[in-house]
């Protein structure tokens, strides 16, 4: 367990990158952000990539970039909120890393949606009841993992050593 990578899933805002920065500091790895990735290749956001090129453009580097960073060992990699919707994304990182789905309520998570809509294609465009049907309609996805770790009560800090500490009890 100690060799593999830790890859961080759950919906949209939760906190996969913040989280993920601070958990890989303090297990001394390096982080990876796979949503950057992809913007750093196609030299621009994830919203004018899904508006020029279209999601199933974006999922297809998506997954190639998964595939590509599960490989490597002692990474901290977050992943976008509908990188498990691909079943070969699923199977690739529960195979090859440890996965830790980041949980949050509906009544925390909507708290954070006027920061998120902006930067977040599937949100755009879309009424309040359309994304609590998203974040319900998201939920099973994330069922299959490692550990689950909720976010709710917890800051970054204090979710990054929660995760550190039970990641030590799996071994």
């Amino acid at each position: 367990m100690d060799e593999k990578s830790i890859v961080l899933i759950g919906f949209m805002g939760v906190g996969k990158t913040t989280i993920g920065r601070e958990l890989a500091k303090k297990l001394n790895r390096k982080f990876i952000d796979i949503d950057s990735v992809i913007e750093k290749e196609f030299n621009m956001p994830t919203t004018e990539i899904f508006k020029i090129y279209g999601e199933k453009t974006f999922r297809a580097k998506e997954r190639e970039m998964i595939e590509y960073y599960t490989k490597e060992k002692h990474l901290v990699i977050s992943i976008g909120g509908g990188a498990f919707l691909q079943k070969e994304v699923k199977d690739v990182c529960l195979s090859r890393s440890i996965v830790v789905f980041l949980d949050i309520s509906w009544d925390i998570w909507k708290e954070r949606i006027v920061y998120l809509t902006r930067t977040r294609p599937n949100l755009q465009g879309k009424s309040i009841n359309e994304i609590h049907d998203l974040f319900i309609e998201r939920q099973p996805i994330y069922q299959d993992h490692h550990l689950k770790v909720n976010t709710d009560d917890l800051n970054v800090d204090e979710s990054a050593y929660k995760i550190i500490n039970d990641l030590s009890k799996l071994v």
